[in-house]
């Protein structure tokens, strides 16, 4: 496999001054290069999101190095990040696996994901974020999460679906809450992702459009129990220790015939 290469992003122009409303002002999101150790940790994370790789398993270093065609250094620095980030484990005489997912780890995550897009979702709200160019990013996310379930892509659909919900939470304009919520982020991919496995893409679009025109509607109650349904509800009624099952005995099959 050929060898990654660092990305080189030209510096965007300057933004235009327009007679736009400071409540619509454009949301743009920074561009950055990714380096070897990015693109380490996102195979990593698509992997895991389309459950090629499942959590509990584990990941041996010089293995992984020689399936991406890169050297050990970045792959080391890459799970030292992801270490940090909650996704693999590093354990004396067990190695490094990646993090297992059971249904009370996902009841947790989404309860904090929860109170903290709630909160954002209020803030844009009471801040006029919640119409017109400020949905932009959210609109764009969805086109993407629309695209990803016509491909039938797990982790473009994954990858998509977390970033509508950093839009949400950027929509806020409260920095440590964005903050917060970043640490969850690459967590929140792989679950995405493995949902997928079993609920209908198509219902997972219908349901982050009906949350994008309740944002828009500016009703705070109707957002909250739109985001409750969304994000609780829905994540609760999914079985994670059920697929994860389910794909390691049709991987145990696989490798026995």
């Amino acid at each position: 496999m050929p060898r990654f290469s660092k990305a080189t992003v030209a510096a965007p122009k300057p933004a235009v001054r327009g007679a736009a409303p400071a409540s619509q002002v454009e949301a743009w999101t920074p561009i950055r290069p990714q380096t070897l150790v990015d693109q380490v940790g996102d195979s990593i994370i698509a992997q895991a999101a389309r459950g090629a790789i499942l959590p509990g398993d584990r990941i041996v270093e010089s293995e992984l190095a020689k399936k991406l065609g890169v050297s050990r250094v970045p792959v080391r620095e890459s799970l030292r990040i992801l270490e940090s980030q909650g996704i693999v484990l590093n354990e004396p005489y067990k190695g490094i696996r990646l993090r297992p997912v059971t249904n009370d780890r996902v009841r947790d995550l989404v309860e904090a994901r929860t109170a903290l897009e709630t909160t954002a979702a209020q803030r844009a709200v009471a801040a006029g974020r919640n119409r017109g160019a400020a949905l932009a990013p959210l609109r764009a996310a969805l086109a993407e999460i629309r695209a990803s379930a016509a491909r039938r892509e797990p982790y473009g659909f994954a990858a998509a679906d977390t970033d509508f919900h950093r839009a949400l939470c950027r929509l806020g304009g409260n920095g440590v809450l964005v903050d917060m919520w970043e640490t969850l982020a690459r967590q929140m991919t792989i679950i995405f992702g493995l949902a997928t496995l079993k609920k209908p893409m198509k219902a997972i679009v219908d349901e982050h459009t009906q949350l994008l025109g309740d944002l828009e509607s500016g009703d705070i109650a109707r957002i909250t129990a739109s985001l409750h349904e969304h994000i609780t509800v829905m994540n609760m009624a999914v079985d994670y220790e059920a697929i994860l099952a389910a794909r390691r005995a049709e991987r145990a099959r696989a490798s026995a015939a």
